[in-house]
């Protein structure tokens, strides 16, 4: 049986599930299942204060519980992937919904760094890594026709984005009505909704009929041996560096200088709404020019937007540029970076060589949120850690210049 064949058979499965799974309902669904995971974690940083004062913590305690969420969400992601791929999206979903929520809820009694470790830094990264969009793309690829499979993967990251955009001001609006502790545990209470919205990604274990002759330890040897590959990570580690410093750090940073918790809610749900057109315009610029100038433009703009930022006053103008400028090249990482993958390897072994770049991409994000909390509570300034950004930002934008765009030498030797 053909790949394609397989395809129309789980597509004959959907359909047979239940009338009411149409593709608008399937794409729907799972884009509300990103928005809901991608939106909490999204507005943890405006919890960084408050939840410290209460606890009379340094910011130290938080990063780095949030740099542990972040490790363990890339550790996290190829395992939840070979769980979605055997037994369907619907478990995994379900599963770590339900961590998810755990963790968020324990967040609000958390009176110990070693809560906090677990709440915000176990429960949420586990719950992370079977929510997000590995799962919810491989169950769009799984269930929807080909015609339609475009599109929603397009629409998949946007709602990344939109979640951001949402819930940043809807947490900032829930601390200053009720309260932190009631705004965690309302945000928890949200999180559940996953659970069943991801029936309408219900899908079989698929079971390839042709094995590929390349075993999953031949991939990795030669992913990893490929100049090209490697280069690739090493510019995604930037991407998460950048992005999680900036998502924690952020907003206590802006109030440091006087700036209301409002702006830093507007400030990162402009980063959000303004990722839709980033991640939608990258998805379409990849099949038009060459996606490692692509990837080199992203990561310099990046840095000269910090530059810019951090060298002129702050003020809620200043913030709204910053956050709209970033927020273009905010996701706009993730296509060019997956294509190259399929470009270089193919599809066979894509979720786990993607996995092992998304880890590179967590290991910059543990340290971009730890050492944020650590420079500032030993120098009382965030100087040191933007400046870093600045230069990762430049060496990833000249690093991407020399990958290779083709297929390995084993793809070449196939007939097309």
């Amino acid at each position: 049986m053909t790949s394609d064949q397989q395809a129309a058979g789980a597509e004959s499965e959907t359909a047979a599930a239940g009338g009411w799974r149409t593709p608008v309902v399937i794409i729907f669904c799972g884009c509300l299942v990103i928005a809901i995971a991608f939106g909490p974690r999204a507005a943890l940083g405006f919890f960084l204060a408050p939840l410290s004062n209460a606890n009379h913590w340094g910011r130290d305690v938080f990063a780095f519980a949030v740099a542990v969420q972040n490790l363990l969400w890339g550790a996290a992601q190829p395992f939840a992937g070979a769980i979605a791929d055997r037994f369907g999206a619907v478990r995994i979903l379900c599963i770590c919904a339900v961590l998810y929520a755990l963790g968020l809820f324990l967040m609000a009694y958390a009176t110990s760094a070693a809560m906090l470790d677990l709440s915000a830094g176990g429960l949420i990264g586990f719950g992370l890594a079977g929510t997000t969009f590995p799962i919810v793309l491989a169950a769009f690829g799984k269930v929807l026709p080909v015609e339609w499979r475009s599109v929603a993967f397009g629409l998949a990251t946007a709602a990344g984005s939109f979640g951001q955009f949402l819930f940043s001001p809807l947490a900032v609006l829930l601390m200053d009505t009720f309260g932190w502790q009631q705004a965690l545990m309302t945000l928890a209470v949200v999180v559940v909704a996953v659970l069943p919205l991801s029936l309408a990604l219900a899908s079989p274990a698929v079971t390839a009929a042709h094995a590929a002759p390349q075993s999953l330890r031949q991939a990795l040897g030669e992913a990893l041996a490929h100049r090209s590959y490697v280069l690739l990570m090493l510019g995604f580690f930037t991407c998460g560096f950048q992005i999680s410093f900036i998502t924690i750090h952020l907003p206590p940073f802006l109030a440091d200088r006087g700036l209301s918790a409002d702006i830093g809610g507007w400030t990162i749900a402009t980063i959000g709404l303004f990722n839709i057109i980033g991640a939608l315009s990258a998805g379409w610029l990849g099949d038009r020019v060459p996606k490692r100038y692509l990837l080199s433009v992203i990561y310099f703009v990046r840095a000269a937007a910090i530059l810019a930022f951090i060298a002129f006053p702050i003020t809620p103008l200043s913030c709204i540029a910053f956050a709209a400028v970033m927020g273009l090249m905010w996701l706009s990482t993730v296509p060019p970076t997956n294509a190259l993958i399929v470009v270089m390897f193919g599809t066979r072994w894509l979720a786990t060589l993607s996995g092992v770049t998304f880890f590179s991409h967590q290991i910059g994000s543990f340290l971009g949120v730890w050492l944020g909390g650590v420079v500032f509570d030993r120098t009382g300034s965030y100087d040191p850690v933007w400046w870093l950004a600045i230069v990762l930002g430049v060496v990833s934008a000249l690093i991407n210049l020399p990958i290779v765009e083709k297929p390995v030498p084993r793809l070449a030797t196939l007939p097309a």
